[in-house]
């Protein structure tokens, strides 16, 4: 069956389907062999697309969707490119009654053991004081250390070390 015929007899069902009165099914001589250009009223049609929300979690363009904030060579202060982030966070954590997050710090490999265990704590409770000056409760809110435990990159370069300097935000409830 060739497509027009095809889109002609599918017009014609449903035009026979959303009429409000009784017709008889079409008869197959009344199938056009010309090709039938559909008209199509585009706000209409635009209209009946259903919108597909994002989670705000999942969409790149919203600061919700990273969740990790990093951190220079030896420091915890919180870089200035990453206070959206952690605002964003926050502003979501204190509208939504049942979010519950654990701030995970960690650091590179160089250092011993202990210091970056400390580093890595320390890093988590300065995001974790940012979020509580931002309303936040404290006791939704857990910072623990992973120290160089848990590298997110396990190469041995300037660039993996940088991304191992982080607090990761990790939502045990939202």
């Amino acid at each position: 069956m060739k497509l027009s015929t095809s889109v002609a007899l599918f017009a014609l069902v449903l035009m026979a389907a959303c009429s409000s009165t009784k017709q008889e099914a079409p008869k197959a001589e009344l199938a056009v062999e010309a090709p039938i250009t559909p008209k199509l009223n585009l706000p209409q049609a635009a209209s009946a697309v259903t919108k597909i929300e994002i989670s705000p979690f999942d969409d790149p363009s919203n600061p919700l969707s990273k969740s990790s904030i990093y951190f220079d060579f030896d420091k915890y202060a919180i870089r200035p490119s990453d206070l959206a982030v952690v605002q964003a966070h926050g502003q979501y954590i204190a509208s939504h009654q049942t979010a519950k997050i654990r701030l995970e710090g960690n650091t590179d490999e160089k250092g011993g053991r202990e210091y970056n265990l400390s580093l890595g704590q320390k890093r988590a409770e300065s995001v974790k004081k940012s979020l509580l000056l931002l309303g936040v409760q404290e006791s939704r809110v857990e910072a623990v250390s992973l120290g160089k435990e848990k590298p997110l990159d396990p190469s041995h370069s300037e660039q993996a070390w940088a991304k191992n300097r982080r607090v990761d935000i990790k939502y045990l409830s939202k």
